[in-house]
């Protein structure tokens, strides 16, 4: 993981979950982090447990003046932009696609696909006048497939999926690699703190040809890999890192 020594690397979502992680991970290997959250207790919390050099900014990404500002974060503390993970996102309660409602539907596009399009469409940018980068999308396995009473979250990740794949076309020749992770449920605060998931645990679990959920520790794995300098012919990829759920 040498390949990370000195890189900057920009985070949304960082605060906790696979960005707290991912960003804990980056820092053992020497990377220099640029980290965005939308709670700022929590990321004062996560950057001061960590070694090495970090710059962090209160990011709400459905505010493209934030993610301007986080973008330029990067430049103003490490003089450019290597590496991006668009990590922050939300999930919303079940429900049938007849009970989603107009404000599901915008809350959804607004975190988890504007703030995809919004970190992109400034990241990309300051990239290109270093030479290049890498930038990975956090979608979902719904973003490959359909859920049931999950409309508003499935159209969203979806559109992070067409958006990956539109960019990593338009870039490629820039020598920019855009790329999208598409985990199936993990053991994130996200999930574990959803109020029905003890009554579908068990569900889900006999769902996996692993029979169990992912751990955050893995998919963070496939991470690193996506974003490592070395992996330097992935591009436009949506990857999912599911326990076998696709492949049924």
């Amino acid at each position: 993981m040498q390949n990370f020594d000195q890189k900057v690397v920009l985070i949304t979502g960082a605060a906790s979950g696979f960005g707290k992680l991912l960003a804990e991970k980056l820092s053992s290997y020497g990377a220099r982090l640029v980290l965005g959250d939308i709670r700022q207790d929590a990321l004062d919390s996560v950057a001061g447990a960590l070694p090495g050099p970090i710059a962090i900014r209160p990011c709400d990404v459905s505010n493209e003046a934030e993610v301007t500002a986080l973008t330029a974060e990067a430049v103003s503390a490490f003089g450019r932009l290597d590496i991006a993970v668009n990590n922050a996102g939300i999930a919303p309660p079940m429900k049938s696609l007849l009970d989603t409602t107009e404000a599901d539907m915008d809350r959804n596009f607004a975190v988890n696909t504007k703030g995809v399009f919004f970190g992109m469409k400034h990241q990309i940018p300051v990239m290109l006048d270093g030479g290049g980068g890498s930038i990975l999308n956090v979608a979902s396995l719904a973003g490959l497939n359909g859920a049931p009473k999950l409309a508003s979250y499935v159209a969203a990740k979806h559109a992070v999926v067409g958006l990956t794949r539109t960019a990593a076309i338009e870039f490629a020749r820039k020598n920019i690699r855009v790329n999208a992770v598409c985990p199936f449920y993990t053991l994130t605060p996200m999930v574990t703190e959803e109020a029905t998931l003890s009554d579908r645990l068990e569900m889900l679990e006999k769902g996996s040809p692993m029979k169990r959920l992912g751990q955050p520790e893995e998919v963070v794995a496939t991470m690193l890999s996506i974003i490592d300098p070395a992996n330097s012919y992935l591009t436009g990829q949506a990857i999912a890192v599911d326990g076998g759920v696709s492949a049924i």
